[in-house]
């Protein structure tokens, strides 16, 4: 009996002393959304890019640039003598409007008021954040956003939709150096 309890026991002492088996996922994901996401979107990038392209070509009375940011803007008011831009860290004093390429206002300059911002420090959407650098004191221009440096995919939850390409006019009042904050 004590030879069949000693067996019993090594038995369990070899068996018991295994590597714990992972356990396998219950569902598997194939990250095949996120590549089909990506790929929507860099169709709908490619096309609004294009659309953009056209409302500037259509605009006579502008000329527009292309900025490296992957936006369009075109000045309406321009200082000719030498001025500042806009740095990480100064206060802008500023004002803006939001439409839709099709001219429908979204947000009129009255509404939004005048704005003191603090450059790179605060919020806007990411269009607006770049734009503040391309301009002086005293300059205003008009912008075409692509909807990836608008609200993007999701909006603003109240007047901007999903995917809504943006033209804005932005007017610089001031521009404060970091130094004088």
């Amino acid at each position: 009996m004590r030879k069949v309890l000693n067996f019993v026991f090594l038995l369990l002492l070899f068996t018991s002393c295994q590597e714990p088996q992972p356990r396998r996922p219950i569902e598997v994901r194939s990250g095949s959304f996120l590549k089909t996401s990506a790929e929507r979107n860099k169709r709908l990038l490619e096309q609004e890019t294009t659309w953009m392209q056209e409302l500037a070509q259509k605009d006579s009375l502008r000329t527009y640039q292309s900025s490296a940011s992957g936006f369009m803007y075109a000045y309406e008011k321009r200082v000719p003598e030498a001025g500042a831009l806009a740095a990480a860290g100064d206060l802008v004093t500023l004002t803006y409007d939001i439409r839709t390429w099709n001219e429908d206002t979204l947000y009129r300059r009255e509404e939004i008021g005048i704005l003191r911002y603090l450059v790179d420090k605060e919020e806007l959407f990411p269009g607006m954040r770049y734009s503040v650098k391309l301009l002086k004191e005293g300059e205003s221009a008009t912008f075409l956003y692509p909807s990836s440096l608008g609200y993007g995919y999701h909006g603003n939850d109240d007047r901007i939709g999903p995917n809504t390409p943006l033209k804005c006019t932005l007017e610089i009042f001031k521009i404060e150096p970091e130094t004088e904050n």
